[in-house]
């Protein structure tokens, strides 16, 4: 099947590239896993099976992420914010009023993120072979490194099938076309800069925020990600619809894909826009600087950085991202020591109502750790540090710290 056509969502001056097949009543956007490549997928005649069939009945968006396939690779690849905000420009540019979203593998983290954050925005979230990764459940760090040094030396060389596609693994035409795929969806050294990313984001605090509809699928002998993962998130997901699927693929497209169809299209069938979301994910600024003219410069910056301001003590504000969140508070920093001011911050990333301006329980916690910053220092809870790897921020470990707002030591970070 020839490639639908290719179109641009602008997020900045990165271009995403996506397409839109089928007309159904219902909107669906595919969130890929590691790597993608809109015109390849049209050339591998099972995964364009699997997009057409997902097409009969809903209008299929698909897109390739910054630094893979047919988007923007100069900007390299990003941390979990700005891959949302490139999804928010597809769909924006689509035209995609709310619909649900299906992430897959490595798609599935920034998936959960995104529902929690704009939960106004989706109607609901199905997830297959995805994962999160979480201090206590991390390899060690000698082991994790191999295994990523591996990976790169073996890219495109049709060496991944036997974990991603088992079934397929003695097929040399699937192999090779396998090999072509991987080279021309990115380079090596950005594949491995993604699954560097992955390993340092944490997003095990986000998923009670997680209140959309949800589907939990993964196959039971999955060779690339265990199913383990799975068992994991059906845990802390405790509203989702779990369903585990036979076989040892990884690939959604290869196996039994026919079940995988089938419990997206009876997934969907039960979806309503009907629901109005109370509740969303935000990182909250707590910003304190006794000095006159202080509380303007601060809501300059705020509203620069897409920031709402809450009413409390001091200024407060919430963000839909917790790297815009710290890049505020640190231009804070620096326009009030040009004015010769210590301004103290702290940030914590929780669950905020969407509307209204008051703080709760999240605001709270903002200002306990903007209690720990000295003159002209932000400090982070490691609810937001946990979110931010690959954005290029900096932090310098505080230690653990009481708070009174919550009954466990919370871990500090200083931000650079």
């Amino acid at each position: 099947m020839a490639p639908p056509e290719t179109r641009y969502a602008l997020n900045g001056n990165v271009r995403i590239a996506y397409q839109i097949v089928g007309d159904g009543a219902l909107e669906l956007i595919v969130v890929p896993g590691l790597v993608s490549h809109l015109d390849l997928t049209w050339e591998e005649p099972a995964h364009a099976a699997f997009c057409r069939a997902l097409a009969k009945f809903s209008r299929l968006i698909l897109f390739d992420k910054r630094g893979t396939g047919l988007s923007d690779r100069e900007h390299g690849v990003a941390g979990l914010e700005d891959r949302m905000d490139d999804v928010r420009a597809v769909l924006d540019a689509a035209g995609a009023r709310r619909p649900a979203m299906l992430g897959i593998s490595e798609g599935g983290m920034m998936s959960l993120v995104f529902a929690a954050t704009y939960p106004e925005r989706l109607r609901g979230l199905a997830l297959y072979g995805a994962f999160v990764h979480s201090p206590t459940r991390a390899w060690p760090a000698e082991q994790v490194e191999a295994r990523f040094d591996l990976i790169e030396r073996a890219w495109g060389t049709g060496a991944l099938p036997p974990r991603v596609a088992p079934s397929r693994a003695a097929d040399q035409a699937f192999r090779r076309a396998w090999s072509r795929f991987e080279r021309e969806s990115a380079r090596a050294s950005d594949a491995a800069a993604l699954l560097r990313i992955d390993r340092d984001i944490d997003i095990t605090d986000v998923l009670p925020a997680v209140r959309v509809p949800t589907l939990l699928m993964h196959r039971g002998g999955d060779r690339r990600i265990g199913i383990e993962n799975a068992r994991y998130l059906a845990q802390r997901l405790p509203g989702a619809n779990y369903v585990e699927l036979s076989g040892d693929d990884h690939l959604p497209y290869v196996g039994d894909s026919t079940r995988v169809i089938t419990e997206i299209k009876g997934f969907l069938s039960t979806l309503s826009d009907d629901a109005a979301p109370d509740r969303t994910l935000a990182t909250v600024l707590s910003v304190t600087a006794d000095a006159p003219g202080f509380a303007e410069v601060a809501r300059r910056e705020i509203a620069a950085w897409r920031g709402r301001e809450l009413t409390g003590s001091g200024v407060l504000a919430a963000f839909d991202g917790p790297a815009r969140a710290v890049r505020c508070a640190l231009a804070i920093g620096a326009r009030t020591r040009a004015l010769g001011v210590a301004a103290s911050a702290g940030l914590h990333t929780g669950e905020i109502d969407l509307a209204g301006d008051t703080i709760g329980e999240t605001g709270e916690i903002a200002a306990a750790v903007a209690g720990f910053a000295g003159p002209g220092e932000v400090i982070v809870s490691s609810a937001v540090r946990n979110l931010v790897a690959g954005s290029g921020l900096n932090f310098t470990d505080r230690g653990a710290h009481a708070l009174h707002v919550l009954p466990e030591a919370v871990q500090l970070y200083a931000a650079g």
